[in-house]
């Protein structure tokens, strides 16, 4: 239900600018870690753990932190997590060991997934299912993918031109600027009373983070590992004995009626594959383009244009799209411009050229980026109740963080499984084709899903 007393440009503007905070900075990262291990002179092993440190602490609280919001209130929990969220990038940018800097990246992960589902809920709060929602979410959603490639052009920039520890004082001005904006002008939502799901709040975070843990470990050890196995199996363990005690519990903190809508069940699935699919793309778009064409990351970084424009621009056109076609052809529609730029980077070689092999498939991959969040958001939050907003936020974020971090490490197992030899460039560009081949699976199924799951509950066009 809309709180009218609340102005909704206001809740819009603080929900999109903190989203897109949040985004931003998991990309930025990923061009700044170069320069954090040099100027901390830490090893490939350890420094891995400043991003994933980060990853299992944002996927293993997501789904605790989205019900305490329908518990306490949006409004309390989204300034917890930008309070969380700031102070710990200020420690981080100030951190001059790598234990300062690890603990400051887990509470940092901590805060973003307190903040990322109460934005999304806070959305629902707002703004009426139909048109007004769907152009909220749409904006929602092209603040993700825009934010995911815009990352890497400022954070080559400004690792490349002026220090790694930028990208991280920037976001307390900005964190500081929300948490002031959100007191003035949000207004606390209803709470739910009631018990709180303790045993589903332990099961859910120990399950998600130990499932998290698996898939960052098999990149690292491999699938065949026994520590990623072992972690894996307790994981799936501990989620059906979560699945278990929330089919029964009164006031769960997942309630499995969230997975009984088709429409979406297949945005959640359809989302999964395509974040794998396209936190792969840029991981290993960065390695062609430093290891193969010899960028710099300031270089990198503006090589990215290529998608970030069109992705913005593609975000424009959602809401027509939308109205023109209906959700479920927009995202069929998206999904194959992004199949077929990643089909073009199957082709590259050592002897290809930035402008031919990769920026021209960015473009193809840029607009279905920027068009496709948007439609499988809204069908990700379709037919939701106000008591079941926080929760079902939580899943989207779910299947936003699990997609791209299982598709990642599957896409690396791919790599490393393509070749055995070691600084060969040619057989380094055979494995990026199979990387690539592998995403490009990920979105077909994607599409298959979306164009079967969605084909006999059709979305409303808004």
């Amino acid at each position: 239900m809309q709180n009218t007393s609340v102005n909704p440009r206001h809740v819009l503007a603080i929900v999109l600018v903190s989203y897109l905070m949040i985004v931003l900075d998991i990309s930025i990262v990923i061009t700044a870690l170069p320069d954090i291990q040099q100027s901390m002179q830490l090893s490939a092993a350890t420094l891995s753990w400043v991003q994933n440190i980060y990853t299992l602490c944002f996927g293993g609280f997501l789904l605790l932190s989205a019900r305490v919001g329908d518990l306490l209130g949006r409004k309390k929990t989204l300034m917890t997590g930008l309070a969380l969220f700031t102070l710990a990038s200020l420690s981080i940018a100030f951190s001059t060991d790598y234990l300062t800097l690890v603990v400051a990246r887990a509470l940092q992960g901590i805060g973003a997934a307190i903040l990322a589902p109460s934005t999304l809920a806070l959305l629902t709060q707002h703004f009426p299912q139909g048109p007004e929602r769907n152009k909220a979410l749409s904006l929602y959603a092209a603040a993700a993918g825009i934010g995911s490639s815009l990352g890497l052009v400022i954070g080559g920039i400004l690792t490349g031109w002026l220090d790694w520890r930028i990208g991280f004082f920037i976001n307390v001005p900005v964190g500081i600027a929300l948490f002031v904006a959100s007191m003035r002008w949000l207004q606390e939502t209803p709470v739910i009373s009631g018990k709180f799901d303790v045993q589903g709040a332990l099961l859910s975070t120990a399950g998600m983070s130990t499932l998290v843990f698996s898939v960052i470990e098999s990149s690292v050890l491999g699938w065949g590992a026994i520590l990623p196995q072992v972690s894996f199996l307790s994981a799936v363990v501990l989620l059906v004995l979560f699945v278990r005690h929330e089919r029964f519990y009164h006031q769960p903190i997942m309630p499995l009626r969230l997975f009984s809508h088709k429409i979406r069940v297949g945005a959640y699935l359809s989302r999964m594959l395509f974040l794998g699919a396209m936190v792969g793309f840029f991981f290993f778009s960065t390695q062609f383009l430093q290891r193969v064409i010899g960028f710099t990351p300031a270089q990198t970084g503006m090589a990215f244009l290529p998608v970030t424009i069109p992705t913005f621009l593609a975000s424009l056109l959602v809401p027509y799209l939308n109205r023109k076609f209906g959700m479920q052809k927009s995202i069929v529609l998206a999904l194959s411009f992004s199949i077929a730029g990643m089909l073009c980077l199957t082709q590259l070689s050592a002897q290809s050229h930035y402008w031919s092999g990769v920026a021209l498939p960015m473009i193809l991959i840029g607009i279905g980026n920027g068009t496709v969040l948007g439609p499988l958001t809204v069908a990700g939050m379709t037919d939701i109740t106000a008591e079941d907003s926080g929760a079902a936020s939580g899943v989207v974020n779910v299947a936003h963080q699990l997609g791209g971090s299982l598709g990642l490490s599957i896409l690396i197992a791919l790599f490393s499984a393509s070749s055995e030899q070691v600084n060969n460039q040619r057989v380094l560009v055979q494995q990026l084709d199979t990387a690539f081949a592998g995403a490009s699976v990920f979105l077909i199924a994607a599409l298959l899903i979306a164009a079967s799951f969605l084909r006999k509950e059709p979305l409303a066009k808004s």
